[in-house]
C-alpha cells in the first residue's frame, strides 16, 4: 500500500489495492507522522479529528460547497459521532474516505472511515449544516449539490 499516492484523490483502483471493501466518492491517503503520536507511540486521539477534517474540507470543496470566500455558505458541524476501532501507529500508510450518506434541505450527513492495512481504525459520522455567509440563518442546499449527493455518492432524501 506504500505506493498510494498521498494528498491525491484515490482512483477505484486505487482504493482496492489499498484494502478498502468498498470504492468511496473520495478517499485520499498519507502516513502517520511522529507529530502525530501521543506518549503510549499510539495516534494522538485528536490526529483523527485533523484526517478527517481534511477530507472534510476537501470534499466540501470538490462537491462545490464552499470555496472559503466571504461569499460562501457557511458550513458547520451540528453534531459528530467518532468510534474509535483500532490503533495506530508510527508510519502506518491509511486512507481517509468521505460520502454523503443522507441530505435535507438545509443539512446532510456526511460518513468517514479510516483505513489502515486493510482494516478500519476509525468512522466518524457528522451532521453539516449550510448557514447563510454573513447570518446563523440556514441556507437551502442548491439542487446541484443534492443531485450530486444522490447520484455521486449514494445519498439519500431523510
Amino acid at each position: 500500500m506504500t505506493d498510494l499516492p498521498f494528498h491525491t484523490a484515490l482512483t477505484p483502483d486505487q482504493q482496492r489495492a489499498a484494502g478498502l471493501p468498498e470504492t468511496w466518492p473520495l478517499a485520499v491517503a498519507d502516513r502517520v507522522r511522529f507529530a502525530e503520536l501521543d506518549v503510549l507511540q499510539h495516534v494522538n486521539n485528536a490526529a483523527y479529528m485533523v484526517w478527517f477534517e481534511t477530507v472534510r474540507i476537501r470534499y466540501f470543496q470538490d462537491w462545490g460547497l464552499t470555496r472559503y470566500r466571504a461569499d460562501d455558505p457557511r458550513l458547520v458541524i451540528r453534531r459528530a459521532m467518532l468510534d474509535y476501532l483500532a490503533e495506530m501507529h508510527m508510519d502506518e500508510v491509511y486512507v481517509v474516505t468521505a460520502r454523503c450518506t443522507a441530505f435535507r434541505s438545509t443539512s446532510f450527513t456526511l460518513f468517514s472511515e479510516i483505513w489502515a492495512s486493510g482494516t478500519k481504525r476509525a468512522t466518524l459520522e457528522s451532521i453539516i449544516v449550510q448557514l447563510e455567509p454573513d447570518r446563523p440563518e440556514k441556507r437551502p442546499l442548491a439542487d446541484a449539490i443534492r443531485a450530486r449527493f444522490r447520484d455521486v455518492d449514494g445519498a439519500t432524501p431523510a
